[in-house]
């Protein structure tokens, strides 16, 4: 099984994938960015952005060079075993 398979990225649109894949390769990008690298449109990235999250496979941070955007990465194992640490320790 896939890290894409793992996440529920798999069930997606193709360009939620592709978005999925231009994160993966290049690590972590602004909105801006992710349109550049991936040749897709501003608003077909908004929305692919809005599906990854919506499954939990990318993660939205304040992007401190410019805080009017945000910085888009793939959520890692370590990040999810965090949050399955802190939601342990709130029971």
């Amino acid at each position: 099984m896939t890290a894409t398979d793992e996440r529920g990225v798999s069930d997606l649109p193709p360009s939620a994938k592709l978005v999925f894949k231009v994160l993966e390769y290049n690590g972590p990008l602004t909105q801006k960015g992710i349109v550049e690298e991936s040749m897709l449109s501003a608003r077909t990235v908004r929305y692919a952005l809005e599906r990854l999250e919506g499954v939990g496979a990318v993660d939205e941070d304040v992007y401190f060079a410019d805080a009017r955007q945000n910085l888009y990465e793939i959520v890692s194992e370590a990040t999810i075993e965090r949050g399955a640490d802190v939601g342990a320790a709130d029971d």
